[in-house]
């Protein structure tokens, strides 16, 4: 009889390792990454049209008889002073912001410093035509929040007073949004009955 031959042990070989001058495989980037975003610029795109369609509907608009006054004023422009500053040097900043928090996220969840209303702002604005925008957005934020005014002074205060007016409508915006989400943090309130533990 023939001596029983033994099986070899198969051992596993590993995968290959890439090379290291290979880039791994790149995952596809989501459709609105980036400053333009296409929610923004249809947007704007349908604001246009609409003025264009029926201008006289707009210029002679106001606000119902029941609209409620601003609670910030054109002129407290120099408070925040970061806010103030800001909007002086980058007033496109200021007015993407602003757009972001009342036509997206109130929290300013996924804002970005650059993004499609500021880029567009800055543009119009090498056209001496950033007046346009803001006073469109003045409109916008009177008729969400149901505030006083009109066409005619969107315009005179969006040309006239522009940082102002930007600053206003950003401090308005942050306002009405913390009453939307009833957010008292900003108006902190002491209580008197409130004692540290073991001072008793």
């Amino acid at each position: 009889m023939s001596a029983p031959t033994e099986t070899p042990a198969i051992t596993p070989v590993a995968a290959p390792a890439a090379a290291p001058d290979q880039a791994p495989a790149q995952t596809s980037a989501p459709a609105n990454s980036g400053p333009i975003n296409d929610t923004d610029v249809n947007h704007w795109k349908d604001q246009f049209n609409d003025v264009l369609s029926r201008p006289g509907d707009h210029i002679n608009s106001r606000s119902p008889s029941g609209a409620i006054s601003w609670t910030t004023h054109l002129f407290d422009c120099f408070s925040p002073i970061d806010l103030c500053l800001i909007t002086c040097c980058v007033p496109c900043v200021t007015f993407g912001k602003t757009h972001h928090r009342v036509n997206k996220h109130g929290n300013m969840e996924g804002y970005e410093p650059v993004n499609t209303s500021c880029l567009l702002f800055c543009g119009s604005s090498f056209c001496g035509l950033h007046w346009i925008l803001a006073s469109m957005q003045r409109a916008n934020i009177r008729s969400k929040y149901n505030l006083e005014g009109s066409c005619f002074e969107d315009i005179a205060k969006s040309y006239c007073c522009a940082c102002c007016n930007l600053i206003q409508l950003e401090k308005e915006s942050e306002h009405r949004e913390a009453l939307l989400r009833n957010d008292t943090s900003e108006q902190y309130k002491s209580n008197a009955d409130m004692v540290y533990p073991g001072a008793n």
